[in-house]
């Protein structure tokens, strides 16, 4: 029944994306984020939804009038030379064959970040992607705090299998990174009911987090809320909130997780943590040896042989920072270094030049909260190898969009502002959220 419900709902929705390729930008987010046809059992496990999807975009994207201009902006810059210079690397790779197989990865999760950022010409586009991109991972934060707190933390909470999210740690980054959005969302909804449900979704998360069991995600969830309080306007309800939820979190999870959690201090004996730590001198000395790194899928053995310490503990990257380092070298860290703390500042222009004029006041609180988000991936990045995350990207393409529309001056109404619409308006949907009070 899940194989037939996902497919009929694809499959149904391409002439619509054909004659508005926007809405090919949704499904297709919804396809690469919630990954509903892996929640199935049979033939729409592993069909390539995904990708059927992007072909009818971009036809509907050539076919279309509206303008397919790419901002010129820092981070689109570094976005196209960061992409040019994996494939360069991809040409000197160690292991061509694996190489190659994770560029043709890669690659479409460029190009379709280059995509949103061209259809995103509206604040009622930006919104319904914000929409999107967050129901689709709280899904799995519900499902997460909801099982967290019927099996009192016993079990590990996962993403699903075979998508980027499938691991605890991986599901976790994904979270920390969707509570900032669900909180903008919140901003700007009209609707009071919305707003009160929005909160316990928010709170479903955070256990989630917790639930699944991963340290790298409770140091990130950690600093991501120091800064989500610091860039709240109710700074001081939400330090109530957190008071009275975190202590009841933290003496509600089980012995199992408190031992698991303090080896964060005790990383010396903990043998997953001291792995890690050879993984990154091997990535450290392997991009000192070759400019270009060792390509994609390089933490293989061969290379720990020549590179790491301890040649026989073989381990996965596990952050992002190193993963970088080791698969395309020093300069490719510091172009993925650049992208992310350009999207910092440009987050911060947008609230410098918004949060005192109360019709782009949303903006400011766009900015924020993609800020937030942006921090959480890069605090628990440190102990991820997610570098690849179509998710992070997604944020950065909304943050170019919301710079051009601030540059622009084009009308800034919302997906759930009620409105007459105007001629220009009907030829867009309706817009997400007034300006929050």
């Amino acid at each position: 029944m899940r194989d037939l419900f996902v497919t009929v709902v694809v499959l149904g929705s391409l002439p619509m994306i054909l004659f508005r390729p926007y809405l090919g930008i949704l499904m297709w987010s919804w396809l690469a984020y919630m990954n509903p046809h892996k929640l199935s059992w049979g033939f729409a496990r592993d069909f390539p939804f995904a990708m059927l999807v992007a072909l009818v975009t971009l036809m509907g994207l050539l076919l279309a009038t509206e303008s397919k201009r790419v901002p010129r902006s820092s981070i689109t810059v570094l976005l196209g030379v960061f992409t040019l210079w994996m494939l360069l690397t991809t040409l000197q790779a160690t292991y061509p064959q694996l190489a190659w197989y994770q560029w043709d990865k890669v690659w479409k999760i460029m190009l379709m970040t280059f995509v949103i950022i061209m259809m995103l010409q509206s604040r009622a586009r930006i919104d319904a992607l914000i929409w999107v991109m967050a129901a689709s991972i709280a899904f799995y934060g519900i499902k997460g705090g909801i099982f967290t707190l019927t099996t009192g933390g016993a079990y590990a909470v996962y993403g699903p299998d075979g998508t980027f999210i499938g691991g605890n740690n991986e599901i976790g980054l994904a979270l920390i990174m969707t509570i900032p959005l669900l909180r903008y969302l919140q901003l700007q909804a009209p609707n009071p009911v919305l707003k009160r449900v929005l909160t316990p979704v928010m709170v479903l998360c955070f256990i989630s987090v917790i639930g699944t069991q991963s340290r790298g995600a409770l140091v990130a969830v950690t600093v991501m809320l120091a800064f989500f309080i610091l860039k709240s306007r109710r700074r001081f309800g939400f330090l109530l909130l957190l008071a009275i939820v975190a202590p009841l979190i933290w003496n509600f999870m089980p012995d199992t997780w408190h031992d698991r959690m303090a080896t964060i201090d005790d990383y010396q004996e903990d043998a997953s943590a001291m792995g890690r730590i050879n993984a990154w001198w091997m990535a450290f000395n392997l991009a000192q040896a070759e400019f270009f790194g060792g390509g994609f899928e390089c933490f293989r053995r061969g290379m720990f042989r020549l590179y790491a310490p301890t040649p026989w503990d073989v381990h996965d990257a596990h952050s992002i920072y190193f993963e970088v380092l080791g698969e395309h070298g020093f300069v490719g860290l510091a172009l993925f270094l650049g992208i992310g703390v350009v999207g910092l500042q440009t987050a911060r222009s947008i609230i410098r030049e918004t949060k005192h004029d109360p019709d782009k006041r949303w903006m400011a609180d766009l900015a924020a909260m993609l800020q937030v988000s942006l921090i959480g991936y890069a605090a628990a990045g440190m102990f991820l190898g997610l570098a690849y995350f179509d998710f992070y990207y997604a944020l950065l393409a909304i943050l170019v969009a919301a710079r051009q529309l601030l540059t622009s001056g084009e009308p800034l109404a919302g997906l759930l502002t009620l409105r007459k619409r105007t001629p220009e308006a009907s030829r867009e949907p309706a817009g997400v959220g007034a300006p929050a009070v």
